[in-house]
């Protein structure tokens, strides 16, 4: 499979990682370092290199507690970065926000992919999507980045956001998104305590049966941290293990903060996957 991220094509035939670049001052593990937008061009090139298929520009945390941002500061912090971007890389850029002025300006700045933690559920998000006609990854949250880990309740986790990501399709579908144009994310830390996020690892393959794209983010999480009792410097041997886990069941697009170390270690689990294919 492969998206047309406005002009730049997105090969999901096989694996493939989601460098993250987050340029604001608070993000939960680099939050600062690329907001300069030499620093941030600066690390977009080296993830490329290092094998990123699409670069995730993100200039509001999204980390449990953090404080929402206005459009105005927003849009400064990814319009610059995503426009120097596009001129010198040629890969695709998607932009993480779920403001719809702040879609509107990014894909006219050079992305071509909506990376909405709110499914496009804010007000005329989904309307703002469909007219720019760009590939859209829909992702599943329990309440707000401020509130979402306060007490998370499901009934099955694996059921509850299964059916809500199918809505939110069915949304996309009735306001002219083709389905085609759609990529899944559970949302793993967005609302959900440990045990929900090693219920939706380990039933992943129920939604990558969904017969759509599945993204999966779990670098340097907190759920790392609470399990093994390790600092957000000694997160990447359990993020690489996820990541590698995540692909096995089928996982079309891994979000990564270490492109070099997740390219190999997701490149290699897909070896072992095809290797009948090649007796």
């Amino acid at each position: 499979m492969i998206l047309d991220c406005a002009g730049k094509p997105l090969d999901l035939s096989h694996p493939q990682v989601m460098g993250i670049l987050n340029v604001t001052p608070d993000s939960f593990s680099d939050g600062g370092q690329y907001a300069a937008l030499d620093a941030a061009l600066i690390q977009a090139k080296k993830m490329v290199a290092d094998g990123a298929a699409i670069i995730d520009v993100g200039g509001e945390s999204t980390r449990p507690g953090a404080a929402a941002v206005t459009i105005e500061e927003e849009l400064s912090r990814v319009i610059p970065v995503i426009e120097a971007i596009h001129s010198e890389i040629n890969i695709p850029i998607s932009i993480d926000t779920s403001k719809p002025d702040v879609m509107h300006a990014a894909i006219n700045a050079g992305a071509g992919l909506i990376n909405d933690v709110q499914a496009l559920r804010a007000d005329g998000a989904i309307q703002i999507a469909a007219e720019l006609d760009v590939p859209v990854c829909l992702m599943h949250a329990q309440g707000t980045p401020q509130t979402m880990q306060n007490d998370p309740q499901y009934g099955d986790v694996v059921f509850d956001v299964t059916e809500f990501l199918l809505k939110r399709v069915a949304a996309c579908e009735q306001a002219g998104i083709a389905r085609d144009k759609v990529i899944l994310d559970p949302g793993f830390g967005f609302g959900k305590r440990a045990w929900h996020n090693l219920q939706l690892m380990k039933h992943l393959d129920k939604l990558v049966g969904q017969g759509l794209p599945v993204l999966v983010g779990v670098s340097r999480k907190s759920m790392i941290g609470s399990l093994l009792k390790v600092s957000m410097e000694e997160r990447l041997t359990a993020s690489l293990a996820l990541a590698s886990l995540a692909v096995w069941q089928g996982a079309s697009l891994i979000r990564s903060h270490d492109v070099c170390e997740t390219v190999q270690a997701i490149t290699m689990c897909d070896h072992v996957m095809r290797v009948d294919d090649f007796d």
